[in-house]
């Protein structure tokens, strides 16, 4: 059976629920805890998620690649690539997304905690918090502390308000469901878990609208869920 191990808090992880729940595909759900290193040791594999293990065995991480591949490895008439995205406007995205990674991170950093596999063991939390600490050079309160200036920064990298006002009138990325779309449902939900942030109202729509297409909750996985 497909098998997807996962973090709850890792929107790359998110992209691919989305997918299998568009796509309609039987799997196993593996979420992990944050510091379970035994999984990855026993897959072989370095401590990275996704992880999407085939029916036959194989494994594939990297959240991008599956999602391009993914009519290729479950074929069935719901397509979110072939016919849906073509490979400049996917790559676009994608160079859009690294664009605004180092933003994203500080702005999810506070928040991960919101969800299972980390705010739920308090021993985790302080091991995560340790971690960020570490990459960012400050606690997590104070990245916390300087969310609206990330979120500011975030919608200007973006043009946050234009993309709104794009989905409101096509609906979708590219007027159909695609791939493009659960980059960008999984990676800007996370966002309005802050305290004092809001998406823009067109954008939280659109967010539904994407999370009803795959029949996939954005909340699974959320401590308060």
């Amino acid at each position: 059976m497909t098998t997807l191990f996962h973090f709850w808090s890792s929107p790359e992880s998110q992209r691919v629920r989305l997918a299998l729940g568009y796509k309609q595909v039987s799997y196993e759900d593996r979420p992990l805890e944050y510091q379970d290193d035994e999984t990855f040791f026993e897959l072989g594999l370095a401590r990275t998620v996704p992880v999407l293990q085939l029916d036959d065995g194989r494994l594939l991480t990297g959240s991008s690649e599956i999602l391009f591949r993914i009519d290729e490895l479950f074929p069935d008439s719901s397509q979110l690539v072939e016919s849906r995205i073509n490979l400049e406007a996917w790559e676009a995205l994608l160079a859009w997304r690294q664009r605004v990674r180092h933003v994203l991170e500080r702005l999810y950093a506070p928040i991960r905690p919101a969800y299972r596999d980390i705010g739920e063991d308090p021993t985790v939390l302080r091991a995560y918090k340790a971690d960020i600490e570490n990459q960012f050079g400050m606690p997590l309160e104070a990245l916390a502390n300087d969310r609206y200036d990330g979120y500011a920064q975030l919608r200007r990298l973006s043009r946050l308000d234009e993309l709104s006002r794009h989905l409101a009138r096509s609906r979708f990325y590219m007027g159909k469901i695609s791939i493009a779309d659960l980059v960008l449902t999984a990676d800007l939900y996370p966002i309005q878990l802050h305290d004092g942030l809001s998406l823009p109202i067109d954008m939280m729509y659109y967010l539904q609208r994407v999370s009803e297409a795959c029949d996939t909750s954005l909340a699974t996985g959320l401590l308060a869920a």
